[in-house]
């Protein structure tokens, strides 16, 4: 680093570097730092090279924590980037031209260095390279100790809300931007706007990014524990004291930055010539930084990523939503709640005019629209659905919007389609997309409105050719489906339970479901009754066992009576537990049939033709104490529809059976069918909630940020393969 252009194998030796991490503190004054900022070099494309660049610096940094505590460069370095920070605000007034580029340079190796830092000490250790203070020569910050750890997050948080502001796009009557753009034209000619509107959004957009990237490293250290941090010096900092009053605008600006999607810069797009001053120095933004230093925000984290895929990607959309998810899931303390999650639970759409409720200081507005249009084109990954869950279960403004909207299938599509790639799709992921349909199911107008929409040719669907559907049948289908890949995969209770909460929230709200999705609610049915028959044949063995032979007679049960028997034998547990869970899944089953019958019945004809089509499933049911009350309803369907259609003769087409079940539907009584409580279910997170999402946010983070590599081996909080 320094003046000249290196490569990642030449930075052990590289002397700028041996200088920092040397055992002579630097004053934030000396010339050292101007060498130091104006570097470039040809930065990692992937997750390899990211770790060969850590692997080149390990020296340096493991130097500079041994000696920093006595040199204090590390607070000189933070210094000198607060200082640059600051002449960003006064830039109108400013005759240096490179204090974007040397702030820029500065957070870098300030971020690369703290990263490190965090992965190898306790909070409380870092927190003592921040306290040097220096005994004697001047400072620009004066004789007394900085609490530079939070003077330098305080300024990552104003980077971050303020930076955008330098947008010309959004600010061109800015101070700033007309300084800028005379100086432009002094120099270069053709569109100033344009030109330098796009050079100036480069810049711009590499140090937001590099300001929103260091603050998820400064919140790292959770990575390195395996419980949760409840009580953190970092999350002190950010959650009191000066950094507090950021909350709403910093939240903002993240969600207005995944609402963009602003791509990032292409590489070799540069603002200012190659220029020295008086003392030689190197200030310009060379074509080479350009080149090398700035495609460092193109990369794509711990995984090498396509550069095709990244070419279609935002890095700074993508890292600022990690950041608000690190955020708004960081732990309350005892006395103030989490504000991020707060300002998260409580904005509004700019349309809504009413006042802000008094006892939550950091609401804001935010354009729905804009961000409807963001979360339903997103939601491929994993931190879009994550958001979407969040602003469904947390922000009932959103919520309210969300379900208002005569759109609809835009959002339940993508979440249809995650859950359909089950198998592609890891366990948090298809989750997240279950609640959401939990969460959407539990309003009636929902329910009611996904059966008018009809969609046509749903491509991703490939057991069958739909070329017209509801979006309430494709949504049953692919429920549907996954509750039978989970009974021959995964088995997962909480997968199960989720389905059919959703399953039994539309219940009675079905209609015109197409024949197809008639025939796999039976369809699901009959692979249950053949799975508990198994079970039972599997009951029946152990109990014969139990008496002493295989070849023992068994008394003539009933097999909720042979159940019976196996609940009294401690031994035969594990059985009774397989009946157990089968038949509460069999019991829902029965409900979401007969409450569809109930209430909808004449609206569901080809319910009733796949129901009269497998009569015979139902059999089994009739006299099982579980059951018999859920069965009366059925039964007399069963019964109303097979006697007319026997009146109506034999060798009838699929038509005509159609038809006599339409008329049928209009001559049963209703008052023939038991009334039952209406199906509802509503989702509650678990107590202790972060024990789920915290980890699952960083395993996110991980896996998912820009340019960011961390040591698998260091990783506490999650295995590798969780998430």
């Amino acid at each position: 680093m320094g003046a000249n252009s290196s490569s990642i194998s030449e930075l052990p030796e590289n002397e700028y570097l041996q200088k920092l991490s040397g055992s002579e503190p630097i004053s934030e004054n000396d010339p050292f730092w101007n060498q130091l900022l104006s570097f470039s070099f040809t930065t990692p494309t992937n997750s390899a090279d990211l770790k060969l660049l850590e692997e080149a610096t390990i020296s340096v940094c493991k130097s500079l924590v041994e000696k920093n505590p006595r040199t204090g460069n590390l607070g000189s370095l933070i210094k000198v980037f607060l200082s640059r920070t600051k002449e960003l605000k006064i830039s109108a007034e400013c005759q240096n031209h490179l204090f974007i580029w040397q702030a820029h340079n500065a957070l870098f190796i300030i971020c690369c260095l703290l990263k490190v830092f965090i992965s190898r000490m306790s909070e409380e250790e870092l927190q003592l390279h921040f306290t040097y203070e220096e005994k004697a020569g001047p400072s620009s910050y004066g004789a007394e100790c900085e609490d530079l750890i939070e003077e330098l997050l305080c300024c990552l948080i104003q980077l971050i809300v303020e930076i955008p502001l330098l947008y010309p796009c959004q600010h061109t009557d800015s101070n700033w931007w007309k300084w800028l753009c005379s100086w432009y034209r002094g120099r270069y000619s053709g569109g100033v706007t344009s030109a330098l509107g796009y050079a100036v959004r480069d810049i711009t957009y590499s140090i937001s990014l590099e300001a929103v990237t260091t603050l998820i490293v400064f919140l790292s250290c959770q990575l390195f524990h395996k419980e949760i941090l409840r009580e953190s010096i970092i999350h002190k900092y950010l959650m009191h004291g000066r950094c507090l009053a950021y909350t709403s605008r910093l939240v903002k600006t993240l969600l207005y930055n995944f609402i963009r999607q602003e791509r990032s810069p292409p590489p070799g797009t540069h603002v200012f010539q190659q220029q020295t001053d008086g003392g030689g120095l190197l200030y310009g933004i060379a074509s080479g930084v350009a080149t090398g230093l700035w495609t460092v925000f193109t990369l794509g984290g711990v995984g090498s990523k396509a550069s095709a895929q990244l070419e279609q990607c935002s890095p700074l959309a993508s890292q600022s939503l990690l950041l608000l998810l690190v955020l708004a899931n960081l732990t309350d303390t005892p006395d103030t709640p989490n504000p991020y999650r707060q300002a998260i639970m409580s904005f509004k759409n700019t349309q809504d005019n009413t006042a802000f409720s008094s006892s939550n200081p950091h609401a804001f507005q935010i354009n729905f629209n804009s961000l409807y249009t963001a979360l339903c084109e997103q939601q491929k990954s994993d931190q879009a659905t994550l958001l979407l869950y969040m602003l469904l279960h947390q922000n009932s403004n959103v919520r309210t919007y969300v379900l208002a909207r005569t759109d609809i299938e835009n959002l339940v599509l993508p979440i249809l389609e995650i859950l359909y790639h089950v198998e592609e799709r890891n366990s948090h992921h298809v989750y997240m997309a279950l609640i959401i349909l939990l969460i959407l199911t539990e309003d009636d107008g929902f329910n009611r409105s996904i059966h008018e929409v009809i969609l046509k040719n749903i491509t991703w669907y490939a057991e069958r050719v739909l070329t017209e559907i509801s979006l309430g049948s494709l949504l049953i289908l692919v429920v549907i489906r996954t509750i039978q890949y989970n009974m021959t995969r995964t088995r997962d209770k909480y997968l199960h339970t989720n389905c059919l909460a959703a399953l039994a929230n539309m219940s009675a709200q079905f209609r015109s479901l197409h024949q197809y999705a008639a025939q796999r609610i039976i369809s699901l049915f009959s692979l249950l009754s053949k799975k508990h028959n198994k079970v039972l044949e599997q009951a029946t063995q152990s109990l014969r066992g139990s008496l002493g032979s295989n070849d023992s007679p068994l008394p003539d049960y009933h097999f909720w009576e042979m159940s019976e028997c196996l609940h009294s034998s401690d031994t035969k547990l594990r059985h009774a537990q397989d009946l157990n869970v089968i038949e509460e899944v069999i019991r829902m089953m029965l409900e979401i049939i007969n409450s569809c019958l109930a209430n909808s019945l004449h609206h569901n004809p080809n319910l009733v033709y796949a129901l009269l089509y497998k009569r015979d499933l139902f059999e089994q049911f009739r006299t099982h104490p579980s059951f018999q009350d859920i069965m009366q309803n059925i039964d007399l369907v069963i019964s109303f529809f097979s006697s007319r259609l026997e009146q109506a003769g034999a060798e009838l087409s699929v038509e005509r059976v159609l038809e006599i079940i339409k008329q049928g539907a209009v001559a049963l009584p209703k008052d023939r069918l038991r009334k039952f409580p209406e199906l509802k279910f509503k989702y509650v997170e678990e107590e202790q909630p972060e024990e789920f999402f915290i980890p699952y946010v960083w395993s996110l983070v991980y896996n998912s940020a820009v340019a960011l590599y961390w040591n698998p081996r260091d990783i506490q909080l999650f295995t590798m393969d969780s998430g």
